[in-house]
């Protein structure tokens, strides 16, 4: 019996969905780690040597947002090594994301941490050696600022729309990156008010009163990140008008119906979607693609085509 080799590389494509600027966001975040670690050791340090929370808070803040940028670098580096795993399905594009959910869980645990410090804190008169850690806390502002326009300069923290109206092209795990730098920066104003108000007015209750303020801020942040990184982790679609470009690019055509639609994201601004359709007029598949093909999300299609049986209603 002979057997026939096909080749089959015209019919293969990658599965390496990336927005492109995954390098630059890796250096960049690198950048950021070493200033950061050197950041936490100064505030740990000032902190426990001038007895402030607020300025501990800050440190302790800085050490797990160390850590979580950490995490981001390494997604980065990860993905880019295994692009083409054939281990991956869908490729690694979904790397980065979990990259961000793990930061999510990491910003939890600080706000959890802070809490209860600043909490055992409010129970007796502190004593704070307000001038030095002033001094430290500015320059741990200065930082984080400098840190935040590393992250953030290109704009890809943010979310981009095309024409079409739909906002997935941010880089999750760069976002999270970003999180972390504006929370340590939100946290440092606050260690620099309760500071000047500890100072000025004798107000030390202001010290662990702002690491509460600032838990809550953390908090916050923490659970919106995880909402959003864990959605896309878990396949879940919630974008009504993409769903209906894809209805409406398909069942515009002849007496098409759509009888099932899965979409989900496979990278940065790359969906994927299956597509089952209902039709009197089976075409090839190539041709339904060639219908999808406005819509620019979709990277990676499959159709499945189902003959209707019956005559066409006039």
């Amino acid at each position: 019996m002979t057997r026939h080799v096909h080749d089959l590389t015209p019919w293969r494509h990658g599965h390496q969905y990336f927005s492109g600027g995954e390098a630059a966001a890796e250096r960049r975040t690198l950048i950021v780690v070493a200033l950061t670690v050197v950041m936490m050791v100064a505030e740990i340090t000032a902190g426990t040597l001038f007895n402030s929370m607020a300025l501990l808070a800050d440190g302790w803040h800085m050490s797990t947002h160390a850590g979580a940028l950490g995490i981001a670098a390494f997604a980065y580096g990860f993905a880019r090594r295994h692009a083409e795993d054939g281990r991956f399905t869908f490729g690694t594009g979904k790397v980065g994301v979990l990259g961000g959910f793990a930061s999510a869980i990491v910003l939890g645990m600080v706000a959890l941490l802070m809490v209860w410090e600043s909490a055992s804190r409010l129970r007796e008169v502190q004593t704070i050696g307000f001038d030095e850690a002033l001094w430290v806390a500015v320059i741990g502002l200065v930082v984080n600022l400098v840190s935040a326009l590393i992250l953030g300069g290109d704009g890809h923290t943010h979310d981009h729309s095309h024409d079409h109206g739909h906002d997935h092209h941010h880089d999750h795990n760069l976002r999270a990156a970003y999180v972390h730098v504006v929370a340590d920066a939100v946290t440092s104003v606050l260690a620099i008010v309760a500071l000047l108000f500890g100072k000025y007015l004798g107000w030390w209750w202001m010290d662990p009163m702002m690491g509460l303020v600032g838990a809550a801020v953390i908090a916050k942040w923490s659970w919106g990140l995880m909402a959003e990184t864990g959605a896309v982790l878990l396949d879940h679609s919630g974008d009504g008008s993409l769903e209906q470009e894809v209805r409406a690019a398909i069942e515009g055509d002849a007496d098409n119906r759509l009888a099932d639609l899965h979409l989900w994201r496979v990278g940065a601004g790359h969906w994927a979607a299956i597509v089952s359709i209902v039709t009197h007029q089976p075409q090839p598949p190539d041709y339904y693609k060639r219908l999808l093909a406005p819509v620019h999300e979709l990277s990676h299609v499959t159709v499945e085509i189902l003959p209707c049986v019956g005559e066409a209603k006039s």
